[in-house]
């Protein structure tokens, strides 16, 4: 079996791939993630998880490269990863009442033993539904998870599920940043069986 790679410094795309119960290893891309001018939320989620598998796939020939990224978007505007408590109290704020579009982006890489690239990449998204928020509730919440690295402001594995009202998606896991029923997919294209 191909050796895989997980192109992410994410821990919570970490846990999702332990989930399957498969051997990988994990790679942190270096990559430049600033949108391109009128590029769609969902065009810079395939983007990113394109090029990170790509930087995989070009580090370890041979081996398959799993690549992934979430963009949070709000009526046309991508929300990024807050960094710091006031940016996360704006983003929820903003995003109370609101329905939120995330796009996560999965790409698979393989550089073949003829220096061809065999690649794959889907872009999955999930509709959020957000509670009408009072800014008692938004800072306690983020006091208790403090989601300051999560696109959104908030963890769906956590208690950040109590902001929600509906969540409408294909894939449960693709929310927390790794759509898992599409990877499944698209590994056995790769010869990869998780069962």
């Amino acid at each position: 079996m191909s050796t895989l790679i997980l192109a992410s410094s994410s821990p919570y795309r970490k846990m999702l791939l332990q989930r399957l119960d498969i051997e990988f290893s994990c790679y942190s891309p270096n990559i430049d993630e600033s949108p391109h001018a009128l590029e769609s939320p969902a065009a810079l989620a395939e983007r990113l998880a394109a090029e990170k598998a790509l930087a995989g796939a070009e580090k370890f020939p041979g081996a398959i490269a799993i690549g992934s990224d979430q963009v949070a978007e709000l009526n046309g505007e991508i929300l990024g990863k807050p960094g710091n408590h006031y940016q996360a109290q704006q983003q929820l704020q903003a995003q109370s009442g609101q329905t939120v579009q995330f796009h996560s982006g999965l790409a698979l890489a393989q550089q073949l033993p003829d220096g061809s690239l065999k690649q794959v990449k889907l872009v999955d998204t999930t509709q959020v539904c957000f509670r009408q928020l009072e800014h008692s509730q938004i800072d306690r919440y983020l006091q208790r998870e403090q989601p300051y690295d999560c696109a959104g402001s908030f963890k769906a594995e956590g208690l950040g599920i109590s902001l929600f009202s509906a969540v409408t998606s294909q894939d449960p896991s693709s929310l927390i940043g790794l759509p898992l029923i599409s990877l499944c997919t698209a590994l056995k294209g790769f010869g990869v069986e998780t069962l």
